[in-house]
């Protein structure tokens, strides 16, 4: 596989403020002649369970760290994420009696946009943490200065994340990350010479985030030239022409699987804002598959001044995400969230700390807050609560009875 012809470059947003373009692009250049982080076969395997879901033949399960660090990569963690989403995906499994597929947000997901570029650490003004890959979180000069040997360092605890999670934890793991760096993403595309086609190697499944969706931005321009499974995510700035633009230009073919939205509303207006979209994208032949964030549009400040969670705003997204597809006959097709093995205090609410003033036991995420294991096996159970009653796919007709 080699390094495919790079389109011209397009406005990039969320971008990091690099201080040496001279060692950036040495490191994305360095990058360029790295082995593969995953293969092609994977992501069109991958694309093919992802079709299944989005006709009505399963489900998927998604999850892992909001901002995964370094130490996250070692083999106890990822041990521990891939251990927790093969019991998600059981449980829901159960009832739905239909194959689910697992994909961690692990293996790439090291860097985040961010809503503003510096902030004020003790009256001093620093640039913001984005992630391992930019640059570090201690609130330090030094160590927020985004520094192009961590996309080195990033490639190097990736590999040894997908290592493990290819050992297997009773049923295949895929990898994913949102493909914010551009010159990581880039360097890591190879085109396979058996197929001809472009893939992102980085990871099997890539996502572009509500801030990096514009359709004339190089982040899109990137995911339309990948033959990877490719998410997006739909906000509640979302407009149904925007979805139709989306999927001309991402997937103009209409490939089966190949494309995602991940819709996060907020569990005050998922009801009200999604159905629009769906029914556009239906009434126009768009047969994405759609799967539901709870989490990013639920998150406010604590009076402790800790960003969190209300476990009762997630779980109503999800119910909301259900009842709208119910309602349009369309198909529910996968859960994206952001967890943690451990028992982190980071969400208030279901079998979490009860008030905010308990998020202090254990506060360990560096950007968002994750349902700990118990949040995140009871939302589970939940999820497999809703199919009951729900119309089934086509593939055996009916109403779930589970």
């Amino acid at each position: 596989m080699t390094p495919p012809t790079l389109a011209p470059p397009r406005p990039a947003a969320q971008q990091p403020d690099w201080p040496d373009r001279t060692a950036l692009r040495a490191a994305a250049t360095a990058l360029s002649h790295r082995a593969p982080l995953v293969r092609p076969e994977e992501c069109d395997r991958l694309r093919g369970l992802l079709a299944g879901a989005a006709a009505g033949h399963g489900f998927l399960v998604q999850g892992g760290d909001c901002a995964e660090t370094f130490a996250d990569t070692a083999p106890g963690p990822v041990r521990a994420k891939t251990a927790l989403l093969a019991e998600t995906a059981a449980l829901i499994e159960s009832a739905l009696r239909l194959p689910v597929t697992v994909i961690g947000r692990m293996a790439g997901q090291f860097a985040k946009p961010r809503s503003r570029p510096t902030e004020l650490v003790d009256g001093v003004s620093l640039p913001v943490y984005r992630g391992d890959m930019v640059n570090g979180s201690e609130p330090t000069p030094v160590s927020r200065r985004p520094d192009p040997a961590r996309l080195l360092r990033a490639y190097d605890h990736a590999r040894e994340a997908v290592l493990t999670a290819r050992e297997g934890s009773g049923r295949e793991v895929f990898t994913s990350h949102e493909a914010l760096i551009l010159e990581y993403e880039d360097a890591l595309a190879r085109r396979d010479a058996a197929s001809g086609a472009t893939y992102g190697l980085s990871g099997h499944y890539l996502w572009l985030g509500e801030r990096t969706r514009q359709y004339e931005g190089a982040h899109v321009e990137f995911a339309a030239g990948v033959a990877n499974p490719v998410g997006v995510k739909l906000g509640p700035t979302a407009e149904p022409d925007d979805v139709l633009a989306l999927a001309a230009r991402i997937d103009p073919d209409r490939v089966p699987g190949r494309l995602s939205f991940i819709t996060r509303m907020g569990s005050d207006k998922v009801r009200d804002l999604m159905p629009v979209l769906v029914e556009k994208a239906r009434a126009e032949g768009v047969e994405a598959l759609w799967v539901c964030d709870p989490m990013h549009g639920n998150t406010y400040t604590a009076a402790n001044g800790l960003k969190t969670r209300r476990y009762d705003d997630v779980l109503d997204e999800v119910r909301g995400f259900f009842e709208v597809h119910r309602e349009l006959g369309t198909w529910p097709g996968g859960l994206h969230l952001e967890f943690s093995p451990d028992a982190v205090t980071e969400c208030v609410g279901g079998p979490g700390p009860a008030t905010e003033a308990d998020l202090t036991e254990r506060y360990t995420s560096t950007c968002d807050p994750r349902l700990n294991r118990a949040q995140t096996l009871a939302l589970a159970g939940a999820v497999a609560e809703l199919f009951t009653g729900f119309p089934a796919g086509p593939a055996d007709g009916g109403l779930r009875t589970a």
